[in-house]
């Protein structure tokens, strides 16, 4: 009997360490990034991207696609692509700063065009950066259009911000 009521004790202060939430305390984080940029070919470097970026341990921030029809003031941004792109560049900074993370902790980021022809403006602008030349891996997609009348680009991403 005894041993029910322990083992029933247990069960009960678990579930109650686990509803209330345990109180757990991350360590500080540092931001610098613990990632490894592999050196592209000719090509890779004028299109601005790594073709891999190895890391090892740290913390993932995943970001949602980005996306701007007007820039930071509510200026309108329709039928601006390289507004727009500064604009998204400028919102994935500013939610990775909220973690402690910035653009120079991306590794990865896919973006999004509906015209192919914008690619060669957003290439000058990952130039302008990330002017270290360490570039995020990237996919670059063209869609026929986007969630919203106006958008010209979306951007999601991943960071990694070390330990």
């Amino acid at each position: 009997m005894n041993r029910l009521l322990l083992g029933l004790l247990a069960i009960a202060g678990t579930a109650l360490w686990l509803f209330t939430g345990a109180n757990l305390h991350s360590a500080p984080q540092r931001s610098s990034s613990p990632a490894q940029y592999l050196e592209g070919d000719a090509y890779q470097k004028a299109r601005a991207f790594s073709p891999s970026v190895i890391t090892r341990g740290g913390r993932i921030i995943w970001l949602a696609g980005q996306t701007a029809t007007q820039d930071l003031n509510g200026k309108s941004l329709l039928g601006d692509f390289q507004g727009q792109a500064r604009t998204v560049f400028a919102l994935m900074d500013r939610t990775l700063k909220r973690d402690g993370a910035s653009l120079q902790n991306l590794v990865n980021m896919t973006v999004f065009i509906n015209d192919p022809r914008n690619g060669d403006q957003l290439v000058k602008l990952r130039q302008q950066f990330f002017p270290d030349g360490k570039y995020p891996a990237s996919t670059m997609i063209t869609v026929s259009d986007f969630a919203q009348p106006g958008m010209l680009i979306e951007i999601q991403g991943v960071a990694v911000v070390g330990e």
